[in-house]
């Protein structure tokens, strides 16, 4: 289950991004962006079942072994398309598939749909739009976003005394994930500090966002799309319970059997996502 994988950094002209590389140096270019405090380890299990694809799975900024924003810069969706296009262009791919999951997903889509004619192909996991909100609650939402910037300076991250003990509270995090998913997060997650152990994340990528689109906004990112794209929905996760959103998607799901992360939690999981995406990439 621990193929060989290159590890590589990015220095882009605005940050330091971290990444491992999979599958043959001509195959097709596919960049890969996980989950919201997840980390390249992400597609531990699933890229090298991937066949034919050329995988650059980041740690996204401010995640992993990746650098983190400057002071006073924040984590929204486009900046994360920014970074996306920066690691593009340095690797002279003009135009590239996109594999996400979760917030990856969305940034995926995001981008996909800004720009679609770099985009050669869409593979997502469990995530598709931003969260959306109602226009009148736009100024309410900016000011509680703006109230937690300020409350961060007094919030200091959580120490745990062994990796067991890390290991085990990223299994009962926001999102549940196995054991050994949990295990594979931790590796590039955690670091040392006095007294023990803790996550290497800016600690801003817990702040409320302060401006959400409306769905009609987001809705224009999906519309705009212009290549083939899959989305898998896990049957137990975040998506499965939006049918109104899914039958509103211009592509068609396919729903897979396993919770939000499952294409890291087993391996059967991930043989599954496997399956659907290696189908997927291979139409021409």
């Amino acid at each position: 289950m621990s193929p060989v994988v290159e590890e590589v950094r990015l220095s882009l002209p605005h940050i330091e991004l971290a990444a491992h590389l999979f599958g043959p140096q001509d195959g097709v270019p596919v960049i890969a962006l996980h989950g919201w405090l997840d980390n390249a380890n992400s597609f531990a299990r699933l890229a090298p079942k991937l066949k034919g694809l050329r995988i650059v799975a980041l740690d996204m900024a401010g995640h992993g072994h990746s650098g983190h924003r400057p002071a006073g810069a924040g984590y929204a969706l486009w900046d994360y398309a920014h970074d996306v296009l920066q690691v593009a262009e340095q690797l002279g791919w003009k135009r590239f598939g996109l594999l996400g999951h979760s917030l990856g997903a969305i940034v995926s889509l995001v981008l996909a749909g800004s720009l679609p004619e770099r985009v050669t192909h869409l593979a997502l996991i469990d995530g598709i739009i931003p969260p959306t909100d109602k226009g009148e609650n736009a100024a309410e939402r900016m000011g509680m976003a703006l109230q937690a910037q300020l409350d961060l300076r007094e919030k200091r991250k959580p120490v745990y005394h062994t990796l067991d003990r890390a290991i085990e509270a990223r299994m009962k995090g926001l999102v549940a994930v196995s054991r050994e998913a949990a295990e594979l997060l931790a590796q590039r997650g955690l670091m040392p500090v006095p007294g023990g152990y803790t996550w290497r994340t800016d600690n801003r990528l817990t702040l409320p966002s302060p401006l959400r689109l409306t769905t009609e906004q987001a809705m224009a990112f999906v519309q705009r799309v212009g290549c083939p794209a899959k989305l898998v929905v896990a049957a137990d996760g975040m998506l499965a319970r939006h049918s109104e959103l899914l039958e509103r998607l211009p592509f068609s799901p396919e729903q897979l059997p396993g919770g939000h992360h499952l294409h890291l939690n087993d391996e059967t999981g991930a043989d599954l996502v496997a399956d659907c995406f290696n189908r997927f990439f291979a139409v021409p």
